[in-house]
């Protein structure tokens, strides 16, 4: 059970989020994905959160664009120069490399995969598999299981559901077993994803199943082709206390 093995734990009894997932970066500052500067996009959200009075957030996976080490580099530095100061919390996407997240991975930038605060837990998982399209192995099934055991908001980078759009080839291919996992623990309010790039909203079983947009770009909705929709970037606010899980989109249009 070594994923959830670090526990960060917040003495307070209500907790403000910030999902944000699909950077995209590059070695330099000048990099362009589909004619975006990623790096700029990405400094843009982090002066938004700054101003977003949060206790913490959550990064959802594909930080790189050219699976440099100098593009996960480049991510701890413009978060270092960043006004924003709570602690940001990492999962894998299927760009990603542990070991580059791993390495830099120090003070504001933290491992821990489950955070607890006093009304429940969040609980990071891994959905990175051996090709582009997503996983949850056998093992962290069971370490999910085996968590799951508290109110509990989970976060993962792969989209379970079909989106009904290009990246459907590389959804969760265990999408199902993940979300009945979830389900059957009668623990977990809802589930937030990246990898669409768009922002989407679902039900399984009753779970609520979010999708945030990406700090990149986004993809047009309803397409089986690969469309660019520039449309700026996008995150996820979330705001959970005793009493209700709220969450709201936020666009920062050019």
């Amino acid at each position: 059970m070594a994923w959830f093995k670090d526990i960060y734990l917040f003495n307070q009894a209500q907790l403000k989020l910030a999902h944000i997932t699909d950077t995209h970066l590059f070695e330099n500052t000048n990099g362009e994905y589909f004619t975006v500067n990623t790096a700029a996009h990405f400094k843009r959200v982090l002066a938004s959160l700054a101003q977003a009075n949060l206790d913490a957030v959550v990064f959802g996976g594909d930080l790189t664009q050219d699976h440099t080490f100098a593009s996960y580099e480049l991510f701890a530095t413009l978060v270092a120069e960043s006004a924003l100061s709570c602690p940001i919390f990492w999962l894998p996407g299927n760009h990603d490399d542990l070991d580059y997240l791993h390495e830099i991975s120090q003070g504001q930038i933290v491992a821990a995969k489950r955070i607890q605060f006093e009304h429940g837990q969040i609980l990071l998982l891994n959905s990175k598999g051996p090709t582009p399209a997503g996983w949850v192995a056998k093992e962290h099934l069971q370490e999910i299981e085996a968590h799951c055991s508290e109110p509990s908001i989970v976060f993962c980078h792969h989209n379970p559901l079909p989106i009904e759009g290009y990246l459907d080839k590389h959804m969760l291919e265990n999408g199902p077993q993940v979300l009945n996992c979830l389900v059957n623990s009668q623990c977990v309010m809802a589930l937030f994803h990246g990898h669409v790039h768009h922002d989407y909203e679902f039900s399984f079983r009753g779970l609520s199943v979010y999708a945030t947009p990406a700090t990149s770009i986004q993809f047009k909705k309803q397409t089986q082709a690969w469309q660019q929709e520039n449309l700026g970037a996008g995150y996820r606010l979330i705001n959970w206390t005793e009493a209700a899980l709220n969450t709201e989109v936020k666009w920062l249009t050019k």
